[in-house]
């Protein structure tokens, strides 16, 4: 009978024990990666976050909500989806973070939330401090754009599970709405228009049908591609546009108060545009939208002929040019496309809502009602792009 070795003891041979390094987590690359953030997180910060960066939790002064008759807390989570992997296969991270930035806090404006503050887990394969870095300060740019503290986040390395260059990246936002000031479905009339804001470009959703396209098509990303006027790859990485300081600005310009008011937005985010607007109409309405009042960007014509996708798989997916939709009164409706084209964001009315009636056109993939699991209102696409 042989006995056990003691737990201390080394069967290998090796004189070396086992350390936490030489399991692949390299704890030092992780504090260097933190002291080049560093600044780019602060930079974030305004007087309501207490303390700096490395502790256990973020804190955030919430006083002025003592101001608020009924504040309601909005917050959402989200991550970039298979968008990093052309980050990576391009060794470009410095752009990711306002992919991730964009799908977490213009969730929270949909209902007129301001975000107040973030947090950000990446996980990786191997932690290179200057990649996570880049990811960390691109998160921060897009924080500053819309008015969000950045106030802690994580970073862990997964040895064995994802490659030495493999990384994900999530994120999580918490925003404050006063109670009678909140958007939605209920605020939404017959009689209102229907406002499209423009896409930056594919934003972060339907990589997985974009990358499966041009591997079939056998396009490298440093292909030079005359429609884009830039490479393949330079248009797929390039970032989701961040509108919640244009969505909070037009909200506060036309309160749900007046006449003239924003009653309601919608993230043009996975599922496309009639789904994610169909999720914010009350049910009995059905929101026109008119496909021939915008052109489609290159890029999305670039996917569909590429992959001769049909046109309702490619509006279910992408979206197509429109990445945020704001709901507004008649009454609104110019002011609102003019200021938002005045602080550079290209809009335009592409609908209107009316009472969903005609039940001879409630059929096909032009007609979307119930979406996502939100029994509500209807969009209908009518006439072809421009």
């Amino acid at each position: 009978m042989t006995s056990a070795a003691p737990a201390s003891g080394n069967t290998s041979g090796n004189t070396a024990g086992i350390t936490y390094a030489s399991a692949g987590v390299d704890v030092e690359a992780g504090d260097r990666a933190v002291e080049l953030m560093k600044g780019a997180i602060k930079a974030t910060h305004n007087s309501s976050v207490i303390g700096g960066v490395g502790g256990f939790a973020g804190l955030y002064d919430v006083s002025r909500l003592l101001t608020y008759k009924k504040p309601l807390l909005a917050t959402s989570t989200d991550g970039v989806g298979t968008k990093v992997a052309i980050a990576q296969a391009m060794d470009i991270h410095d752009t990711i973070g306002f992919d991730l930035v964009g799908m977490v806090v213009d969730d929270i404006v949909v209902v007129g939330a301001e975000p107040l503050f973030m947090t950000d887990y990446i996980a990786c394969g191997k932690v290179v401090p200057e990649r996570i870095a880049d990811i960390v300060r691109g998160i921060a740019a897009a924080c500053s754009v819309a008015g969000t503290a950045l106030v802690g986040g994580e970073t862990a390395e997964h040895p064995g599970l994802l490659g030495e260059h493999e990384y994900d990246v999530a994120g999580a936002a918490t925003g404050v709405i006063e109670a009678d000031n909140l958007l939605g479905p209920d605020r939404v009339r017959a009689g209102d228009v229907v406002i499209g804001m423009a896409s930056s470009g594919l934003h972060s959703n339907g990589y997985s049908l974009v990358r499966r396209v041009i591997n079939h098509a056998g396009w490298a990303l440093d292909r030079q591609v005359s429609e884009l006027g830039r490479t393949l790859g330079e248009e797929l990485l390039e970032p989701t546009r961040v509108y919640a300081a244009d969505c909070l600005d037009l909200a506060r310009t036309f309160p749900v108060t007046g006449g003239a008011a924003v009653h309601g937005f919608s993230h043009v985010t996975g599922g496309g545009l009639a789904a994610n607007l169909a999720r914010v109409l009350p049910h009995g309405l059905v929101a026109t939208v008119d496909r021939s009042t915008w052109e489609l960007p290159a890029i999305f014509k670039l996917v569909s002929e590429l992959g001769n996708v049909p046109l309702a798989d490619l509006e279910r997916t992408l979206n197509l040019g429109v990445g945020m939709v704001a709901i507004v009164s008649p009454e609104a409706a110019d002011a609102a496309v003019a200021r938002l084209n005045d602080r550079g964001l290209p809009s335009w009315v592409m609908g209107t809502v009316t009472e969903d009636s005609d039940a001879i056109l409630k059929s096909g993939p032009d007609y979307v009602q119930g979406a996502k699991g939100v029994d509500g209102g209807a969009v209908r696409l009518v006439n072809a792009y421009a």
